[in-house]
């Protein structure tokens, strides 16, 4: 027999010994399972193979969405009743089959690979590592870093979303990376491919959430005023997650993390619906926590131009005080689009002010101007000395207040909350002013108004007998020389069709008189309206006379359009318009005299070129950024140019640049933003894609003829016959790859040499790219661009322009670059 205490001994060792087992394999466990977060170089994920964050709270594979036949790599929610899938790679490059391959090469490079062809579908960016390692974290974030330095990955699944925001992805724009995160919808519910619908955040002013169908903006969820996004009255601080934004020279984004152990994510569905969704354990379901588009009234403008919507009202449109609709058949038929105008409309004088509304959602920040650190009495003078400044607010509402945001234009896509909306101060004639000031200002002028009026009287009843003296000795003297009424009235015969026109009328022998009968001496160039001939009137003023040649491929329509459109345009940075002539088959615009031609002929022309210095070169950039926001924002009609390029910038004897040639312009009213068209007018060169190709025109089209100028301002060289020897780009392309590797100063004129403003000129340049970017909406507005030209703070990162020429062989870059040197203006070339 075996001793009882022998037996004892026997049970303790064996129990030790499972025990031990039960540890060691507890530990192997625990170790696949850490190991299985990460993929080292050269390792494969495929079909049924998948990698488990830390915790198991995110997983990584192959998936198929619904009843899809197709295949992605994804990641999803760990441990949950059903798959929620929150990241896609090859969202737009499905697997047809199960024979694919995720790999982390030696270099650091994510790729998926089709088995069966060996093609590569999709590949996470280029990078050069010593030890890559990929791994998938907790925070659903699967990244690429060298080993041992997983604070600075190389590549992050966060920076590329598909459908959905989780706590730590930040949504926003890196100025230093040029990273921009932005969400976008599925296509389906069994699609993930890049849907119609998009999630980001605009910086073409100040910072603002959108939400965009294709290029339209269906939602905004409004800047951010310090406390939370001005559309969003009701986010505040609450136990499941806290949130920020930051806005700083390197970066721009929102950001929320969780302090609670409950799920949320923000997701952006297939139909445009975007929702913050809270995972519920008793349920085994996510239910609805927040939805921003909640009603009529967060659809993007649907009051129009300084409307707010009130969904307590019934319309829920109205007008903002001291405005009226501007439609007010559409407006009683329901149809608000047409938005409001002013009751009285400003002029730019002293006793403007501004009437304070309160618990407004914003309106919308493209092409305002904002400055963090003024106060709001420095706000309100900085918009009082701009005559284009519309509003102003504090950027920061938070504890006192601080910093500046300001509106020029219409006021767009305005609401009002019952609390905690924003409070803007808007710009009013002086009639229009609240009663507590205009009382502080009558008060303050009341004397001095009396003092005005009774000498405005004295000075009027004096220059009234001057100017009838002065007439009644003018039409003596008419009499007397038998000059021909016709040459100084409207021409009785033509008053329909000269009585919107506002200009004097010219006889044509006073024009041949004053050019010597349309003299070869006197001729001063031809573009595609006809010859433009010198002259000089009996007074000794001298003029500009624009004649319609019969050959000429422009006709009334162009002639009649000009007038028109210049002669209710005024400004320093414009030609103007002294008056018309039309008689029988003649035609002629009369301008004032601009010495010193056209822009074209000094910096195209390798005599003239020196004359212009980089200080003078930069002032007429200046100036044709004003003559254009004028037109597109603070002149009577709303003008699309269309036909904006270097021989149509005249110079004056001050060398002040003044923008010519209205023969092709447009003119939109009410809010119209864009206008589409079958006939193509413009040049080669300085059209905008959308514009040439499909016929789509707005102020985005100038602004684009508007880089193009910039860029042949700098370089001395023009972009439609410009071919580089060695990757045969044009100017654009040029310009482009320079500044993509640090080398824009490359691109200066040589006669430039050395006496150059660096900064000025480099940031000339990079405006110059972002204003021909590829698509409109990344375009900047002229507001935008003036305050750019004006200011030092940090430059958006421009995208890819459109129409330059890459890398290709010397035949195809040759017939695209200078197939012809002709750059006057194409009267009609059919939109496809």
């Amino acid at each position: 027999m075996v001793p009882d205490t022998l037996m004892e001994g026997t049970r303790v060792t064996k129990t030790k010994l499972i025990f031990g087992f039960i540890v060691l394999l507890y530990t192997s466990i625990s170790c696949i399972h850490a190991a299985n977060s990460t993929l080292s170089a050269n390792q494969t994920i495929r079909y049924n193979e998948t990698i488990v964050s830390p915790q198991e709270t995110f997983e990584l594979g192959f998936f198929s969405p619904g009843n899809s036949t197709n295949h992605y790599v994804g990641i999803w929610y760990k441990k949950r009743s059903y798959r929620t899938v929150v990241w896609v790679a090859n969202r737009d490059a499905p697997l047809t089959h199960t024979d694919g391959e995720l790999t982390l090469t030696l270099l650091g490079v994510l790729t998926l690979r089709d088995g069966t062809t060996g093609n590569v579908l999709w590949s996470s960016a280029n990078s050069s590592v010593v030890r890559p390692i990929a791994q998938l974290l907790d925070t659903g974030n699967f990244l690429i870093y060298n080993e041992g330095d997983q604070e600075n990955p190389i590549w992050q699944s966060f920076d590329f979303m598909t459908d959905t925001l989780l706590p730590g992805m930040k949504l926003g724009r890196n100025f230093v990376t040029g990273i921009e995160r932005h969400f976008t919808s599925w296509k389906s519910n069994n699609d993930p491919a890049s849907g119609e619908f998009s999630y980001r955040i605009d910086t073409s002013g100040y910072p603002q959430t959108i939400l965009t169908d294709g290029p339209d903006i269906k939602f905004r969820g409004g800047p951010w005023n310090g406390l939370r996004f001005t559309g969003f009255p009701n986010l505040r601080p609450n136990p499941i997650y806290n949130y920020t934004f930051v806005l700083n020279q390197r970066e721009i984004y929102y950001q929320y993390h969780l302090i609670s152990s409950v799920l949320t994510r923000v997701v952006l569905h297939p139909n445009g619906h975007i929702e913050r969704l809270l995972w519920t354990d008793s349920k085994q379901e996510w239910t609805l926590y927040m939805a921003p588009v909640s009603d009529q009234c967060d659809w993007y403008a649907v009051c129009g131009p300084f409307g707010t919507c009130n969904i307590n009202n019934s319309p829920v449109c109205e007008c903002l005080k001291g405005f009226e609709p501007r439609s007010l058949d559409q407006w009683r038929g329901a149809d608000s689009s047409q938005g409001c105008r002013r009751i009285v409309p400003l002029d730019c004088g002293p006793g403007e002010g501004f009437n304070k509304y309160s618990n407004l959602k914003l309106p919308d920040t493209q092409g305002s101007w904002y400055n963090q650190t003024m106060t709001l009495v420095e706000c309100e003078k900085m918009c009082k000395s701009n005559c284009s400044c519309t509003a102003y607010t504090n950027s920061n509402v938070s504890g006192a207040g601080s910093g500046c945001l300001l509106w020029f234009g219409d006021l767009i896509d305005i609401r009002t909350f019952a609390e905690n909306g924003d409070t803007l101060y808007i710009r009013m004639a002086p009639s229009e002013l609240d009663s507590v000031e205009n009382r502080r200002r009558s008060s303050a002028v009341s004397i001095r108004v009396r003092v005005v009026v009774l000498i405005a009287i004295v000075v009027l009843v004096f220059l009234v007998s001057i100017c009838l003296f002065y007439c009644f000795n003018k039409k003596k003297k008419q009499h007397q020389q038998g000059i021909p009424k016709n040459e100084v009235e409207h021409d009785p015969k033509n008053k329909s069709d000269n009585e919107d026109l506002e200009l004097p009328l010219f006889g044509l022998s006073t024009l041949v008189k004053a050019t010597n009968d349309f003299s070869k001496n006197n001729k001063l160039g031809e573009g595609g309206f006809g010859p433009v001939y010198k002259g000089v009137l009996e007074d000794g003023k001298e003029i500009a006379v624009k004649q319609l040649a019969k050959t000429s491929t422009q006709g009334l329509r162009e002639f009649k359009n000009e007038v028109i459109s210049i002669s209710k345009l005024q400004h320093r940075n414009l030609v103007k318009l002294l008056g018309y002539c039309a008689e029988g088959a003649e035609k002629m615009l009369i301008y004032e005299y601009m010495p010193n031609k056209g822009l074209d002929s000094f910096i195209f022309d390798r005599s003239q070129r020196e004359l212009l210095d980089w200080h003078a070169r930069y002032h007429i950039i200046n100036g044709i950024a004003r003559g254009l926001l004028y037109i597109h924002q603070d002149s009577r009609l709303r003008i699309i140019h269309r036909d904006l390029k270097v021989s149509n910038i005249l110079l004056d004897m001050d060398m002040n640049p003044k923008i010519s040639d209205f023969g092709t312009a447009r003119s939109f009213g009410g809010n119209q933003i864009e206008a589409n068209t079958s006939r193509v007018v413009g040049t080669y060169g300085y059209m905008a894609p959308e514009y040439a190709g499909d016929g789509v025109f707005s102020i985005k089209s100038d602004v684009y003829s508007f880089g193009v100028v910039v860029l042949e301002i700098v370089c001395g060289e023009k972009n439609r016959g410009f071919v580089h020897k060695e990757h045969y780009n044009n100017l654009i392309g040029h310009a482009w790859r320079l500044h993509n590797e640090g080398r824009s100063l490359e691109l200066v004129a040589q006669c430039l040499g050395e006496l150059i403003n660096v900064s000025q000129v480099l940031r000339s340049i990079h405006i110059g790219l972002l204003c021909v970017q590829r698509h409109p909406e990344d375009r900047p507005t002229m507001t935008s661009v003036i305050l750019m030209l004006g200011s030092d703070g940090p430059l958006p990162s421009p995208k890819e322009p459109g129409f330059y020429v890459g890398e290709c062989t010397h035949d195809s870059a040759h017939s695209y670059g200078i197939s012809s040197n002709n750059d006057m203006s194409i009267s009609v070339l059919d939109g496809r």
